[in-house]
């Protein structure tokens, strides 16, 4: 065990206010549903985002990145950095859409988007695939990461480390409601942050180290530091960087970075005052996360690869540790024991603080599909709102339950982002499309469900034992996305649309631009106040914004001071455009 006493005073304190707010909020959330899953829509875009900030901010977040630097070096993360592109998108085109819909969730978006027993199938399937089967397994990768932590922190074994912190995170999760936990969120977000930065300074400190400067020359690096990789070898460069900017970004569903928004990010929306909190609220998220946060862990990440070479100097350091969890990805956690005691204690609270907010966004979010999208739509629709927000808080503790059994199962975090990924493949145009193009109906995301969650099985547990060569992740990817994308697209064109009153209703209320509802609605022309042109600049300069943040951040890290100055230079001349741009994108809230 690496704590000391003032280790676990710090640790403790944490815990008792993550309590007590959550035990604050406890009469509020249990009015009813509405203030359990939403909050009374009466959040504020830097709560929002901020929360939005911290769930992302996971506990296995840092593990991945580092698993990312450790095998591939720091272009590796071009993996998740493309879904930049997406969430840019979701700023300036689908926020105000999601708030415009009034929808309770995502999932209840179906039945107003499509008609008939498809869309009441779709929205109870989907409701189950997400809230429970997604769910689980991005919970679970969370808990994995906190039975690294555990092991090397703490000397603890995996099972009593997913009993505490499954325990303790349910009884916040099902007290507090959406308020506690974004509330908390604030919280947790600053510790997170402080904690990671502060692991940053402590492994640049380390002699094997020498600060940045030494960190930068060492030989063990050599190769590892490009932003982008390596052009001359063209099959890494089509995995880490060409498909996910060509393909992945608007094809897969990934929890965070869902094309068009969903999951715990349109919850986020959904909760917000209005339309323009809505927009800012994710504006403010993508920049935070993918602007402000990655550095911190890449340095570690970075100190790891010298500090420990191999996994074996991994297990020479700490022989206890249960050998099926010895990866690249527990660098991270063994880079902590470096920080003195105190700071020591501050970086675990930090850890958990990331692992509950992450869990109990989670948790909050699949509870709100298994109660509003499940239990009221198809087994009770007349019950109480206090008997609703009591099958909420079962649902929370059913959720815990099996994320903590399937994270015994899983081995690494790159391992859950490569299912994840395989399984949403191709679905994601539909998400983009499905508010513009009114020829979309239930079918075509009931197809596409299917055949994506099919491909994905193939690839992961038949296609090897045929006999068959092990493929790239991104081919297997293209390969999902080119079948699932035919099939979808097929089967919209075969099957009945859906019913003209729906699609006339849907677009009275959401009011989408562009000519996709021309042919099938009465349509009502633009008044001025809303500008698609506008909404397509704004989605560069906000992509530029945060990619100028991040490569000029990277550039004085690295001590290249004239690249990093030209990036703040292109930083502030793009937020000045989008500045001035954003009014006319358009708000009717």
């Amino acid at each position: 065990m690496q704590l000391t006493s003032l280790d676990w005073v710090i640790v403790a304190l944490y815990g008792i206010l993550a309590l007590a707010v959550g035990l604050a909020f406890a009469r509020r959330a249990g009015r009813g549903t509405d203030e359990f899953f939403l909050s009374g829509r009466k959040l504020p875009w830097w709560l929002l985002g901020t929360s939005m900030v911290a769930t992302t901010f996971s506990a296995d977040t840092p593990n991945l990145v580092t698993n990312l630097v450790r095998t591939g070096g720091v272009s590796e993360n071009w993996r998740w950095w493309a879904f930049l592109i997406t969430g840019m998108a979701t700023v300036f085109f689908y926020a105000k859409l999601w708030r415009r819909s009034g929808a309770f969730t995502d999932i209840g978006f179906y039945e107003l988007r499509y008609s008939g027993k498809p869309a009441a199938f779709l929205r109870g399937f989907r409701a189950v695939y997400l809230g429970v089967f997604f769910n689980v397994v991005i919970m679970a990768s969370v808990t994995l990461a906190a039975i690294k932590i555990g092991g090397v922190l703490l000397g603890i074994d995996k099972y009593t480390t997913v009993l505490i912190a499954g325990t303790v995170t349910v009884i916040y999760s099902a007290t507090a409601g959406l308020w506690g936990v974004v509330v908390t969120d604030m919280l947790l977000f600053v510790l997170a942050m402080v904690g990671s930065v502060a692991a940053a300074y402590y492994a640049l400190a380390q002699p094997e180290v020498g600060g940045l400067a030494g960190m930068v020359s060492h030989p063990a690096l050599a190769g590892k530091l490009s932003l982008l990789p390596d052009f001359s070898d063209w099959t890494t460069v089509s995995v880490v960087l060409i498909v996910p900017l060509a393909v992945q970004w608007w094809s897969t569903w990934y929890p965070g970075a869902e094309p068009g928004g969903g999951g715990y990010v349109a919850q986020r929306i959904l909760a917000a005052r209005n339309e323009r909190d809505a927009m800012s609220a994710t504006l403010w998220f993508n920049i935070a996360h993918y602007a402000l946060r990655p550095w911190p862990w890449i340095i570690v990440a970075l100190c790891s690869i010298i500090v420990y070479p191999s996994l074996d100097s991994i297990v020479a350091r700490f022989p206890g540790l249960d050998p099926s969890i010895v990866r690249n990805d527990l660098a991270y956690p063994a880079m902590l024991v470096f920080l003195p005691h105190g700071l020591l204690g501050l970086a675990v609270a930090s850890l958990a603080a990331a692992y509950m907010s992450t869990i109990s966004t989670h948790l909050n979010w699949g509870a709100s599909y298994m109660v509003d999208d499940v239990y009221r739509r198809f087994i009770a629709p007349k019950k109480t709102e206090q008997h609703y927000v009591t099958v909420g808080r079962l649902s929370t503790v059913a959720l815990i339950v099996l994320a903590m059994i399937v994270s015994l199962w899983l081995e690494n975090a790159l391992q859950a982002f490569q299912i994840l990924l395989q399984i949403g493949a191709g679905t994601g145009l539909i998400f983009l499309l499905r508010w513009f193009w009114w020829r979309i109906n239930a079918w075509s995301e009931i197809s596409a469900m299917v055949i994506s969650f099919l491909v994905a099985i193939y690839f992961q547990f038949v296609h090897e034992r045929l006999g068959f060569a092990p493929m790239q992740p991104s081919l297997t990817l293209i390969i999902g996305v080119g079948i699932t994308t035919l099939v979808w697209i097929t089967v919209t064109l075969m099957t009945p649309p859906t019913k003209t009153s729906t699609l006339q209703t849907f677009y009275d209320k959401i009011r989408p631009l562009g000519p996709g509802w021309h042919k099938a609605v009465r349509t009502q022309p633009n008044d001025g106040t809303e500008s698609l042109p506008a909404a397509f600049l704004c989605w560069f300069l906000g992509c530029v914004v945060v990619y100028a943040a991040l490569f000029g951040t990277g550039f004085f890290v690295y001590g290249q001071v004239l690249g990093g100055v030209l990036c703040l230079v292109l930083v502030a001349a793009s937020a000045i455009g989008l500045f001035k741009a954003v009014p006319r994108v358009g708000f009717f809230g």
